[in-house]
């Protein structure tokens, strides 16, 4: 009896027992439903193979997408925490306590300098992470420090824009960030520097109303919701049933809000291509022609002249 309660019954467990599984192995695309294995998610950088959905990125996926290998975060200003001591149904400074433990960002956005594709940039990126992507004063203060940067550098500035547009929790202070971030931009441009904006889903409010509209190139991926007020808002201010497709990415290509309209993988590659043009756009890569040495002139003949006699 004892061998089959101390050997065999312990055996016939292990080989029954239920392993613990990792929840975050598999990945639904939020709009065909398929799932997809992390490894391939990680791969495809967050596009549904299958319907070409892209997926929310945070913003260190955005750095590392973007820059080659060796690139530096910087530390940006920091901003008042809570300057109206604000509170709904929670404080604001809870609010923003919670959201750094989940992000481990200390606000809505990243910036970053390095290299795409050889060419030197500054990126900055924005975090829907955090509580969503809201623009107070931190983000002024951060794009304001990465245009300084890029200013620096000699190097041409990319933005990532994702929000839902200002800060509510900190009111007046966050609508004033829309005339510092435009300021900033003009820092760049007066530079003689490249300012590129990648606008992605989604891009609303008060970025909009400001900076996300103000690049020498628009760009934005597949699919991004982009727009000022809600599509609800509109309706009911004009009264119109809106057209389909109405604030998506590439609705305003057609209708020539955006220059491009780019899939996440080709990110990459068309902004080095972008700014190499930007930056050497009269460059001639065609070899020097060289000139055939001319044949060498042959002496004119001698006559000889015979003596008379």
């Amino acid at each position: 009896m004892s061998w089959l309660t101390e050997y065999v019954r312990p055996k016939i467990r292990t080989l029954f027992t239920r392993r613990e599984v990792p929840d975050n192995l598999w990945h639904q695309c939020p709009n065909c439903q398929q799932m997809i294995f992390h490894t391939e998610l990680a791969k495809s950088q967050k596009v549904c193979g299958n319907c070409g959905f892209h997926m929310r990125a945070t913003a260190a996926d955005r750095l590392s997408w973007t820059l080659d290998e060796g690139y530096s975060r910087i530390e940006l200003p920091k901003a008042p925490a809570d300057p109206l001591r604000f509170r709904d149904q929670k404080r604001y400074a809870d609010r923003l306590r919670e959201a750094r433990e989940a992000t481990t960002l200390e606000d809505a956005l990243a910036v970053a300098h390095g290299t795409i594709d050889g060419h030197r940039a500054v990126v900055a990126a924005m975090a829907f992470e955090f509580m969503a992507g809201s623009m107070g004063a931190a983000v002024g203060e951060g794009i304001v420090a990465a245009a300084r940067l890029a200013v620096l550098q000699d190097a041409p500035l990319v933005l990532y824009t994702t929000s839902g547009g200002a800060r509510m929790q900190e009111g007046a202070i966050s609508l004033m960030q829309m005339p510092r971030t435009v300021i900033a931009t003009r820092l760049v441009k007066e530079a003689g520097l490249p300012f590129l904006v990648v606008l992605t889903d989604p891009t609303t409010g008060g970025v909009t109303a400001s900076f996300a509209m103000l690049g020498d190139i628009q760009i934005a991926e597949p699919g991004a919701l982009i727009g000022f007020a809600g599509a609800r808002v509109i309706e009911q201010t004009v009264r119109e049933k809106l057209p389909d497709g109405f604030q998506r990415a590439e609705y305003l290509l057609a209708h020539g809000i955006l220059d491009m309209v780019v899939p996440r993988v080709e990110m990459k590659a068309t902004l080095a291509r972008l700014i190499g043009l930007l930056r050497d756009p009269f460059v001639d890569e065609t070899p020097p022609m060289r000139l055939a040495a001319p044949d060498p002139v042959a002496p004119p003949p001698v006559e000889t002249v015979q003596a008379p006699g």
